[in-house]
Protein backbone atom coordinates (compact mmCIF):
# COMPACT_ATOMS: atom_id res chain seq x y z
CA UNK A 1 0.00 0.00 0.00
CA UNK A 2 1.51 3.44 -0.84
CA UNK A 3 1.41 6.57 1.47
CA UNK A 4 -2.16 7.99 -0.42
CA UNK A 5 -3.97 4.68 0.56
CA UNK A 6 -4.44 3.87 -2.95
CA UNK A 7 -4.07 0.05 -3.27
CA UNK A 8 -3.14 -2.09 -6.88
CA UNK A 9 -5.75 -3.77 -7.55
CA UNK A 10 -5.15 -7.98 -8.40
CA UNK A 11 -6.51 -6.97 -12.15
CA UNK A 12 -3.68 -4.94 -12.56
CA UNK A 13 -0.94 -7.22 -12.04
CA UNK A 14 -2.59 -10.23 -13.79
CA UNK A 15 -2.62 -7.76 -16.91
CA UNK A 16 0.68 -7.17 -16.57
CA UNK A 17 1.78 -10.53 -16.57
CA UNK A 18 -0.09 -11.49 -19.37
CA UNK A 19 1.72 -8.55 -21.16
CA UNK A 20 5.37 -9.64 -19.99
CA UNK A 21 4.80 -13.25 -20.31
CA UNK A 22 2.35 -14.55 -22.60
CA UNK A 23 2.42 -11.14 -24.78
CA UNK A 24 -1.46 -11.21 -25.01
CA UNK A 25 -1.00 -7.54 -24.60
CA UNK A 26 0.88 -4.46 -26.42
CA UNK A 27 -0.35 -2.51 -23.53
CA UNK A 28 -2.00 -1.68 -20.37
CA UNK A 29 -3.14 1.79 -19.42
CA UNK A 30 -3.77 2.00 -15.37
CA UNK A 31 -5.97 4.91 -13.35
CA UNK A 32 -7.15 5.87 -10.30
CA UNK A 33 -10.62 4.13 -9.40
CA UNK A 34 -13.24 6.75 -8.63
CA UNK A 35 -12.70 7.01 -5.12
CA UNK A 36 -9.04 7.05 -5.44
CA UNK A 37 -8.50 4.26 -3.40
CA UNK A 38 -7.65 1.68 -5.74
CA UNK A 39 -4.92 1.19 -9.08
CA UNK A 40 -7.47 -0.28 -11.57
CA UNK A 41 -6.71 -1.49 -15.34
CA UNK A 42 -8.55 1.63 -17.43
CA UNK A 43 -7.94 -0.88 -20.95
CA UNK A 44 -5.59 -3.87 -21.94
CA UNK A 45 -4.77 -3.81 -25.55
CA UNK A 46 -3.19 -5.82 -27.92
CA UNK A 47 -3.26 -3.02 -31.05
CA UNK A 48 0.52 -1.94 -31.52
CA UNK A 49 0.09 0.92 -32.75
CA UNK A 50 1.42 3.86 -31.25
CA UNK A 51 -0.27 6.70 -32.28
CA UNK A 52 -3.58 5.08 -30.70
CA UNK A 53 -2.12 4.44 -27.71
CA UNK A 54 -1.00 7.96 -27.03
CA UNK A 55 -4.28 9.30 -28.04
CA UNK A 56 -5.30 7.36 -25.72
CA UNK A 57 -3.07 9.31 -22.85
CA UNK A 58 -3.52 12.40 -24.47
CA UNK A 59 -7.47 12.41 -24.02
CA UNK A 60 -7.32 11.04 -20.47
CA UNK A 61 -9.39 12.30 -18.24
CA UNK A 62 -10.46 12.62 -14.94
CA UNK A 63 -13.02 13.79 -12.62
CA UNK A 64 -11.93 16.50 -9.93
CA UNK A 65 -13.82 16.20 -6.40
CA UNK A 66 -15.85 18.91 -7.63
CA UNK A 67 -17.54 17.29 -10.86
CA UNK A 68 -15.25 18.65 -13.03
CA UNK A 69 -14.12 16.52 -16.07
CA UNK A 70 -10.27 17.84 -16.83
CA UNK A 71 -7.60 16.13 -18.52
CA UNK A 72 -6.32 13.36 -16.44
CA UNK A 73 -3.16 11.23 -15.29
CA UNK A 74 -2.82 7.80 -15.91
CA UNK A 75 -0.12 4.84 -15.64
CA UNK A 76 0.75 2.69 -18.83
CA UNK A 77 3.33 -0.33 -19.49
CA UNK A 78 3.93 -0.72 -23.09
CA UNK A 79 5.92 -3.66 -24.44
CA UNK A 80 8.44 -1.63 -26.94
CA UNK A 81 10.01 -3.36 -29.57
CA UNK A 82 12.90 -1.78 -31.92
CA UNK A 83 15.63 -2.99 -34.17
CA UNK A 84 19.22 -1.67 -33.21
CA UNK A 85 21.01 0.70 -35.46
CA UNK A 86 23.59 -1.34 -35.74
CA UNK A 87 21.86 -4.97 -37.70
CA UNK A 88 22.14 -6.78 -34.48
CA UNK A 89 18.70 -7.15 -33.69
CA UNK A 90 15.40 -6.50 -32.32
CA UNK A 91 14.67 -5.79 -28.75
CA UNK A 92 11.43 -5.79 -26.38
CA UNK A 93 11.85 -3.24 -23.34
CA UNK A 94 8.44 -3.08 -20.86
CA UNK A 95 7.90 0.57 -20.39
CA UNK A 96 6.57 2.27 -17.31
CA UNK A 97 4.96 5.73 -17.66
CA UNK A 98 3.78 8.01 -15.54
CA UNK A 99 2.01 10.71 -17.61
CA UNK A 100 0.96 13.55 -16.21
CA UNK A 101 0.19 16.62 -18.44
CA UNK A 102 0.80 19.75 -17.58
CA UNK A 103 -2.67 21.34 -17.69
CA UNK A 104 -3.71 18.09 -15.30
CA UNK A 105 -4.97 18.68 -12.08
CA UNK A 106 -2.85 16.38 -11.07
CA UNK A 107 -3.86 14.92 -7.75
CA UNK A 108 -1.06 14.01 -4.76
CA UNK A 109 -2.65 10.58 -4.89
CA UNK A 110 -1.34 9.72 -8.69
CA UNK A 111 1.81 10.72 -7.40
CA UNK A 112 2.25 9.10 -3.90
CA UNK A 113 0.57 5.57 -5.81
CA UNK A 114 3.27 5.29 -8.64
CA UNK A 115 5.77 3.68 -6.72
CA UNK A 116 3.06 1.11 -5.02
CA UNK A 117 2.12 0.22 -8.68
CA UNK A 118 5.81 -0.25 -9.85
CA UNK A 119 6.29 -2.28 -7.20
CA UNK A 120 3.80 -4.56 -7.96
CA UNK A 121 5.26 -4.94 -11.27
CA UNK A 122 8.10 -6.60 -11.46
CA UNK A 123 10.33 -6.33 -14.55
CA UNK A 124 9.83 -3.32 -15.82
CA UNK A 125 13.17 -2.36 -17.69
CA UNK A 126 12.39 1.64 -18.35
CA UNK A 127 10.80 4.44 -16.86
CA UNK A 128 9.45 7.50 -17.99
CA UNK A 129 7.82 10.91 -16.58
CA UNK A 130 5.90 12.36 -19.71
CA UNK A 131 4.35 16.00 -18.79
CA UNK A 132 3.83 17.28 -22.33
CA UNK A 133 2.79 15.29 -25.87
CA UNK A 134 6.48 15.86 -27.02
CA UNK A 135 7.38 13.90 -24.01
CA UNK A 136 5.02 10.50 -25.74
CA UNK A 137 6.51 11.10 -29.23
CA UNK A 138 7.57 7.55 -30.70
CA UNK A 139 10.78 8.98 -31.52
CA UNK A 140 10.97 10.83 -28.03
CA UNK A 141 10.41 7.35 -25.95
CA UNK A 142 12.47 5.06 -28.86
CA UNK A 143 15.71 7.20 -27.69
CA UNK A 144 15.53 6.85 -23.87
CA UNK A 145 14.01 3.10 -24.43
CA UNK A 146 17.11 2.30 -26.67
CA UNK A 147 19.56 4.13 -25.04
CA UNK A 148 20.26 5.97 -28.48
CA UNK A 149 20.74 2.54 -29.85
CA UNK A 150 18.11 2.48 -31.99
Amino acid sequence: MSQSGATVSQDCITAYNDLKLQKKYKYVIFKLSDDNREIVVEEASADKDWEAFREKLVNATTKSKSGAVGKGPRYAVYDFEYNLASGEGSRNKITFIAWSPDEANVMMVYASSKEALKRALNGIATELQANDQDDIEYDTILKVVSKGLA
